[in-house]
């Protein structure tokens, strides 16, 4: 059986070796973000069913990136820390997040608090990434979408774009976020190839299309 995948986000290179260390050892997946805006933009790419964050980083430190993290998903996080004292443990949990570690700890420890996290966070869902908005289901470990009963034919492309607005339904995304989470950081496209990926979307979803909407100025985002 496949195990989830856990993101460690960390600023020490020699902790996250650790803990992947440690998670690999029981089946675990595990992805690697040196701070907060890096996870940030590897989160729609890896889907993690999990988050261990250390509180004390550069750029953003822990407490922010989950304020970020909770306004559009619902993932399981386990904050990380040095810092043991009473205030800096219940601003953590009062921020969404499901347990606090203090540095040192045990491996075992660190272990059964995952395995806890995970079992109560999914323990009536399946961990499989299956999205139900609306009219819309996407599984994308088949990389199928269905809409009202019917199955969509989409490009690599198109698939990662519908699932990226509608995992975060309501956020606008501009087209250079989504040319660079869609095609990469070093991708050579021009926002043109955006706005053709999505005017082919809407026509392929029919009287559906208009789930995706313009934001003017901005980008686009998927609303029911």
């Amino acid at each position: 059986m496949n195990k989830s995948t856990i993101m460690i986000i960390d600023d020490e290179e020699q902790m996250r070796q650790l803990i992947r260390t440690l998670l690999e050892k029981e089946g675990y997946n595990v992805v690697e973000a040196t701070d907060g805006v890096h996870a940030l933009f590897l989160i729609d790419k890896t889907a993690p069913q999990l988050l261990i964050v250390d509180v004390m980083m550069p750029y953003m430190d822990g407490f922010t990136f989950a304020r970020e993290v909770k306004r559009s998903s619902d993932v399981p996080l386990i904050f990380l820390s040095a810092k043991g004292e009473e205030w800096d443990k219940v601003q953590g949990l009062k921020l969404g997040g499901d347990d606090y570690i203090v540095k040192p700890f045990l491996p075992g420890e660190l272990l059964a608090r995952v395995e806890s996290v995970l079992r109560r966070s999914y323990q009536n869902k399946p961990l499989t990434d299956i999205l139900k908005v609306g009219p819309i289901v996407i599984d994308s470990e088949a990389h199928t979408v269905t809409l009202n009963g019917t199955q969509l034919s989409l490009t690599p492309k198109e698939f990662g774009m519908l699932h990226l607005l509608v995992k975060n339904k309501g956020r606008v995304y501009t087209r250079e976020q989504l040319l660079q989470l869609i095609w990469g950081e070093d991708h050579q496209s021009s926002a043109r190839t955006v706005d053709t990926h999505i005017k082919t979307l809407r026509l392929k979803m029919g009287s559906e299309g208009d789930l995706i909407e313009t934001v003017w100025g901005l980008g686009y985002k998927f609303e029911v």
